[in-house]
């Protein structure tokens, strides 16, 4: 299909009811989903509790295995002392390798003679179509 072939008017129109549809499925499947995910929740919490009154790691069954294992999350609360203990200790891979895009931005618009060797950019455009209010 050609776009010349189709006036703009038209293009948006049938551009916004197919989001609005998608919108729609969207909500539904999220709400059946949500369910879903709750009963599966339940199960889990009784299984691991399952497990921790028999102190089992780990249970085969007929339909199959279930396991728990440890998760360790780790976050600071005090960024100036992090970052310090960091440089100290040389230890750089505590960090995500990921720019924060938003400060990135703001800081080359605020010192367009400062580029840090390294830096690579792309910039791509994109369309948003809104619905007439």
């Amino acid at each position: 299909m050609e776009s010349g072939d189709i006036s703009p008017d038209k293009l948006v129109k049938v551009y916004l009811r197919i989001k609005e549809a998608r919108d729609e499925l969207k909500a539904e499947f999220d709400g059946v989903d949500k369910g879903l995910k709750e009963q599966q929740e339940t199960i889990k919490s009784t299984l691991l509790d399952y497990c921790k009154t028999r102190n089992l790691d780990s249970v085969k069954t007929t339909e199959g295995l279930f396991y728990r294992s440890v998760q360790k999350n780790y976050w600071t609360s005090d960024w100036d002392s992090m970052n310090k203990f960091v440089i100290e200790n040389d230890c750089l891979g505590f960090f995500v390798k990921k720019l924060n895009q938003n400060n990135v931005k703001t800081f080359l618009e605020e010192n367009p003679d400062k580029l840090p060797a390294g830096l690579n950019a792309q910039s791509t455009y994109t369309l948003n179509i809104r619905k007439k209010k």
